[in-house]
């Protein structure tokens, strides 16, 4: 009888003792941020800059009475946007994101001070690129979130291989900072076309890849551990040459070892998802890859990728015709649409577990 009563007490001690472990586990609290890349569709002001051909944008196409109309909508279409991307687990707009197919500094300062994003205080990263169209990336942070430590803009020097002379395109913008204390560095991107063929284009993607490789191996070289992001509109898909063979990005996280790069999208893009339709054929130009660091689960005491995602709720989708789900873009046929861009945003959540020290 008392050996029973023993057993019993012993049950009752160690199940005990493991509810109040799942307790504990289910009681971890983790903060979540966004890390987000979005092409803003020929974001141009109204103002006709003659350093550049910024004629060619669809809003200085337009006639002149209704350009401020346009702008301010096309601004109010951005920022509703990006308010929302990743709100529905962060329950905020993303602590950085990166952007493209932007003209200047200014239009970001307008983006920024929208009605709709001034709440986020976000701080700006920008450099003007020589690009033959006056396009530029971009870095939007919020001041809260991030500190950043440094920045620099990356030439990309490329040659159109029929005439010998010099592509003139976007520079990759890097920016090193502090996620909560939490150091990351961001590379932004927007390759070269695909103008004149896939084909004849590649080689100058494949040098943007290599560009952005050369950055990483910089960074490795001060810190073997650096969190390093690439992200951007890279002209290419997840199973193309400049980014399976020269960024030697992985699909498989279990494969991913220290100093190699971990590509989320690679697996969506075989799945069928898209982030934009070229020459009618959906696929994900729009990536965001991360080196191992991030991956790794021993280490807590940092940020750490979650999962990956696309932004498409159907309020930017196409809702029938021959474009039906496709991206609902701002201009078409010279005209804004009311839309809003030609490509889906792309975005990942990274966790940081909330520690009994007072992190919060």
């Amino acid at each position: 009888m008392i050996k029973k009563l023993l057993m019993s007490a012993l049950c009752v001690f160690a199940f005990a003792k493991a509810s109040q472990a799942q307790t504990a586990k289910k009681s971890k609290q983790y903060k979540v941020k966004t890390v987000a890349f979005y092409n803003l569709e020929n974001l141009f002001d109204i103002e006709d800059d003659t350093s550049i051909y910024d004629e060619r944008s669809p809003i200085m196409e337009m006639a002149e009475g209704v350009r401020a109309d346009v702008y301010q909508k096309k601004l109010t279409s951005m920022a509703r946007v990006i308010r929302k991307i990743g709100a529905e687990t962060s329950q905020t707009a993303p602590s950085i994101i990166g952007v493209c197919e932007v003209e200047n500094r200014k239009v970001l300062e307008d983006l920024v001070n929208h009605p709709l994003l001034i709440e986020y205080d976000y701080g700006i990263e920008h450099y003007d690129s020589p690009d033959e169209r006056g396009i530029d990336t971009g870095l939007l942070y919020k001041k809260s979130d991030f500190k950043v430590l440094n920045s620099d803009s990356k030439e990309l020097i490329i040659y159109n291989q029929s005439t010998g002379k010099r592509n003139y395109t976007r520079d990759q913008l890097v920016v090193t900072g502090e996620l909560d204390g939490d150091k990351m560095s961001f590379i932004v991107n927007h390759w070269p076309s695909r103008g004149g063929g896939e084909l004849k284009s590649r080689p100058g993607r494949i040098a943007a890849a290599k560009l952005n490789q050369k950055v990483i191996d910089s960074l490795h070289s001060i810190d073997a551990m650096s969190k390093v992001f690439v992200m951007g509109d890279l002209n290419d898909y997840p199973s193309d040459e400049s980014v399976k063979v020269a960024l030697n990005a992985q699909e498989d996280r279990s494969k991913v070892r220290p100093q190699m790069i971990y590509n989320p999208y690679m697996q969506m893009g075989k799945d069928g998802f898209g982030t934009t339709a070229y020459r009618d054929a959906v696929g994900i130009f729009d990536q965001i890859m991360f080196t191992y660091p991030l991956l790794n689960e021993a280490k807590r005491d940092g940020y750490r990728y979650y999962n990956a995602h696309i932004f498409n709720p159907s309020f930017m989708t196409n809702k029938a015709g021959r474009y039906k789900g496709y991206p609902l873009r701002s201009f078409a046929d010279g005209t804004f649409t009311g839309g809003f861009s030609d490509h889906f945003p792309v975005y990942v959540y990274l966790v940081k577990e909330i520690k009994n020290n007072g992190d919060k």
